[in-house]
């Protein structure tokens, strides 16, 4: 059991005391650290965890994730309370695609219905036609007429995985994940020499070359939904290791090996979410902070697209 030596505090048990005081429901996305997932209500990925935030009788909800989820929730959810762990729990997608420079992108194509990925900002989402995630986004596109143009954003890697599978030309915003594009092709096909029985899945955030010598390419739940119905018992996982605690639990009896960055370093965990603690989820409830204030025009204007969202997927 986990505590803090210096203040004797059993972080689990007073989580789970706070969860009751103030009938607060914890989503927690795949890629929290292993504590913190088995605390959770709800785990999942972006568009399970805005499904589980749209419905919940729940009075607080602690997101334990990164700050554009918690910003989903609170758009969702505008009379509850939403705390998250790390204020600074940000993602690079989000920051490399600021809410003026996409207006005016938009702006420039007035054609073009804007699908936009769900790692961006409120005032991005606001700005937006039709927010989408890796599991509904193929769906969604698919349901656009042939004839309408498409920009999307503002994962490139996701879009040209995209354009691929569905056929459709689409304007791209040029932005990535800070974890998807590290891995290193030459370090898996070494794995895949070491592991020749060993099947390579990816998300579609990996760049090119690594999409191309994928056996499974999926959401973070379309991966985990594969490796427990697959004949194979060895899997390479190009993802945020997070999800791998999960496949253990849903497999056992397979073998999970994570995809290495190019660098010696551990650049394939995701920098903002392992921001995320125990004790910061522990204290966030204690003190009920911080917590996700937002201008209520652009709580209503990015609801409406997020709405078209779970409507269409």
């Amino acid at each position: 059991m986990l505590m803090n030596r210096g203040a004797g505090i059993d972080y689990r048990s007073e989580i789970l005391r706070l969860k009751g005081e103030l009938r607060a429901m914890i989503l927690a996305h795949y890629y929290q650290e292993s504590d913190i997932q088995d605390l959770a209500d709800h785990i999942g990925d972006s568009l399970e965890l805005a499904r589980r935030a749209a419905n919940t009788d729940a009075e607080v909800i602690v997101f334990a994730g990164v700050h554009f989820m918690a910003e989903t929730a609170k758009i969702l959810n505008p009379g509850k309370q939403v705390l998250i762990p790390d204020l600074d729990a940000g993602c690079s997608l989000a920051e490399g695609c600021p809410a003026s420079s996409f207006k005016a992108l938009r702006a420039q194509h007035p054609d073009h219905v804007s699908i936009t990925y769900i790692n961006c900002s409120a005032e991005v989402k606001a700005a937006s036609d039709i927010i989408c995630t890796s599991s509904n986004a193929e769906k969604i596109i698919s349901q656009i007429p042939p004839g309408k143009p498409i920009f999307f954003a503002p994962d490139r890697n996701l879009g040209r995985y995209l354009i691929r599978k569905t056929g459709r030309d689409m304007l791209l915003w040029e932005g990535s994940c800070v974890v998807h594009e590290t891995f290193s092709q030459q370090k898996i096909m070494a794995l895949q020499m070491e592991h020749p029985d060993a099947e390579l899945i990816a998300h579609p955030e990996c760049e090119e070359p690594i999409l191309e010598k994928a056996k499974f390419i999926g959401s973070t739940s379309a991966l985990l939904r594969y490796v427990q119905s697959a004949p194979a018992t060895s899997f390479i996982v190009a993802t945020e290791p997070g999800i791998i605690h999960q496949m253990k639990k849903a497999a056992p009896a397979k073998t999970y090996i994570p995809a290495p960055p190019q660098a010696n370093c551990a650049c394939n965990e995701c920098p903002y979410m392992k921001l995320n603690t125990l004790e910061k989820l522990y204290r966030c409830m204690r003190d009920r902070a911080p917590e996700i204030v937002m201008d209520p025009v652009i709580r209503e204007r990015a609801l409406v697209p997020i709405r078209r969202m779970l409507e269409m997927s």
